[in-house]
């Protein structure tokens, strides 16, 4: 379960997720669609308003994206390079070992429990 302190301000449409932040200058949310090939933001007073901004937004970049032959989602390979600090390191080798997984493993693990729903 999350605290308080590690929400995330994310709204979800169809499928793709966009961090919401408040924006005191011009008194509005800002909205950031994330994962994609691009950027594509959006504006909104209240919740309603600014989950129909990013469907449309969404809509006009999807769209933008067909015309163009780009695919829109950003491709992931799977790999990632992590440093840590070399005790973390021998404690989670420790751990893989003592369940008999390797340190891959417990990493997916922990990394899909932190973020799931």
């Amino acid at each position: 379960m999350k605290r308080a302190s590690e929400a995330m301000n994310v709204m979800t449409v169809d499928g793709f997720s966009a961090r919401i932040e408040y924006d005191p200058e011009i008194d509005m949310f800002r909205g950031e669609i994330l994962g994609l090939t691009g950027g594509a933001d959006f504006y909104g007073k209240t919740p309603k308003e600014l989950r129909a901004k990013f469907k449309k937004s969404l809509a006009v970049f999807l769209e933008v994206c067909k015309e163009k032959g780009i695919e829109p989602r950003r491709s992931y390979s799977g790999k990632f390079n992590l440093r840590i600090p070399p005790e973390l390191h021998e404690r989670l080798a420790i751990a893989a070992q003592a369940e008999g997984k390797s340190i891959n493993t417990l990493a997916q693990e922990a990394l899909a429990q932190r973020i799931a729903d």
